[in-house]
């Protein structure tokens, strides 16, 4: 079975429910070498047993998502005081406005590509604006993040699998040369910006190195943006499919915090986690070997019966939704609240100034192009032009 076809990709959740029932531990041979656990038990111990399911996958190394304490105690700690509420809280307008500036063009249209005219370029706008990067490198940017992604397909043993590690490498050389310049600057005059404030930022007399701040920005440039691009776009996906939820919402406004936690439930942005055990794991009567990359099917684990009743079944009022859509425990997503607030503005936007809804293609949509992501790479939808009014989302 392959398990990264587009057409699983797109809907793997018979699939998973599938294996939860028969296998929910299964080992995937090489190229990819790997053992998937797909049940939300076995994925949850996994994310609150650090010391068993260590984060040194084979990933790079200066990321600090991929470390264990107490080097990631560190690097967290130091890298937490850019992602403080107060810090989030004053990002709310600037991302209204760029909402605005980006979506009120595509409005007279009555049609737009979702995913790469708006749901794409306002996460990458935001990061980008965070970071202190200028508008004339945006393309630039985007390019980085494109190349970045396609590092999932390292072990596909596909024909992405030979270009994907030569790509990244080249990319990190370019990156690392643009950040040293922008370090430079900022040393010689601080602005009120990310970059300024992982440069500052000290813990025990310790400050974030050159490669430390590189993994970081690269981090940004890929996870900053694609799992708030991809719950965007698979919110319109999950309205869609389900207009009686849409209408609901409609009628309700209030309910949309509720809606953003069920989408990220249903059509996890982000659809597995790596680990690698420290010792051998028993798991559902199978031995995982120690040293052994483990993927964490969090999007399983999400439409697992016994945690969320009729699991299938998208609910914007769900309750209790204790999804893993972010993590959990230690590693658990520094970015998660920025990303609902993104999607609460991006969702108030759309569904205000747009009224009734539809997709523009009959094709199936193109999945994102990295393994682990859920969402489309291109959405074109239609729609009906509706004069604003986001206190009611009619």
């Amino acid at each position: 079975m392959d398990l990264f076809t587009d057409e699983l990709r797109r809907q793997p959740f018979g699939m998973y429910e599938q294996m939860r029932m028969h296998c929910p531990v299964l080992r995937v041979p090489p190229p990819f070498d790997a053992w998937l656990i797909f049940d939300y038990e076995g994925v949850k111990r996994a994310l609150t047993e650090p010391d068993l399911f260590s984060n040194a996958v084979p990933a790079p190394a200066n990321w600090f998502i991929f470390s264990d304490p107490p080097r990631h105690t560190k690097l967290r700690a130091l890298i937490s005081r850019a992602f403080t509420p107060r810090v989030i809280a004053n990002l709310e307008h600037r991302i209204r406005s760029l909402s605005r500036q980006l979506l009120d063009p595509l409005l007279e249209r009555g049609e737009m590509d979702l995913a790469r005219e708006y749901a794409v370029p306002l996460p990458m706008k935001v990061i980008a604006m965070m970071i202190g990067i200028p508008d004339e490198d945006w393309a630039r940017f985007r390019a980085w993040s494109d190349s970045i992604l396609k590092l999932s397909y390292a072990r596909s043993g596909g024909p992405e699998a030979k270009s994907a590690l030569p790509e990244f490498l080249a990319v990190t050389g370019e990156m690392s040369t643009y950040l040293a310049q922008m370090i430079t600057q900022r040393r010689a005059e601080p602005k009120d910006d990310l970059l300024t404030r992982l440069i500052e930022a000290e813990v025990d007399g310790e400050r974030l190195s050159h490669e430390e701040i590189l993994g970081f920005f690269q981090l940004l440039v890929v996870g900053g943006q694609e799992t708030t691009a991809n719950l965007i776009n698979n919110a319109i996906l999950c309205f869609l499919e389900n207009p009686a939820e849409l209408a609901r919402l409609r009628a309700r406004p209030e309910l949309l915090p509720s809606a953003i936690e069920e989408v990220l439930r249903y059509r996890s942005p982000l659809q597995w986690l790596m680990r690698t055990p420290t010792r051998d794991v028993e798991l559902h009567g199978q031995v995982i070997p120690a040293r052994k990359l483990v993927l964490l099917m969090i999007g399983s684990a999400n439409h697992d019966a016994k945690l969320f009743a009729v699991p299938e079944r998208f609910d914007i009022t769900r309750d209790p939704n204790p999804h893993l859509a972010f993590g959990y425990g230690i590693h658990f997503c520094l970015g998660a609240a920025l990303s609902r607030m993104e999607a609460r503005i991006a969702l108030t936007d759309l569904l205000s100034g747009l009224g009734k809804l539809g997709l523009a293609s009959s094709e199936p949509w193109e999945p994102r192009k990295a393994l682990h992501v859920h969402g489309p790479t291109r959405l074109p939808i239609h729609f009906e032009t509706r004069k604003r009014d986001t206190s009611v989302l009619v």
